[in-house]
């Protein structure tokens, strides 16, 4: 499976409204629930107005059209980094899944990942 590393800096931040997000803006991912509104983004693009924010995460694209039917992919990958004291933030889109991770965790990430057969690029 071939996982590609994204290039930006990415901050995960609680927000009041989403008035100030630019959603046609690339890596820009929100969640609603009848609790809070969430923000993943590029740190650059993070709104002055953010409730609470946790800055310095890094995140690889698991590569491809993951289709619905297939089972464990993400259950693999969050065990083996659970397993390697790596904690991470886990998002999906229709098409396929992101993890991030702590910044500081992300190279021992993909040697991890590496080390168990998974192809970085």
């Amino acid at each position: 499976m071939i996982l590609n590393i994204i290039t930006e800096e990415f901050t995960i931040c609680k927000l009041k409204d989403y008035s100030q997000i630019d959603i046609n803006q690339s890596f820009v991912f929100t969640g609603s629930t009848d609790k809070e509104k969430s923000l993943v983004c590029p740190t650059r693009l993070v709104p002055a107005d953010t409730l609470d924010r946790s800055d310095g995460w890094r995140a690889f694209r698991i590569e491809g059209e993951l289709d619905f039917s297939l089972v464990g992919i993400l259950s693999k990958i969050s065990s083996l980094l659970a397993s390697n004291g790596i904690g991470i933030f886990a998002i999906s889109t229709f098409n396929t899944d992101y993890i991030l991770t702590g910044g500081t965790d992300f190279e021992r990430a993909l040697d991890a990942l590496s080390a168990e057969g998974y192809e970085i690029r």
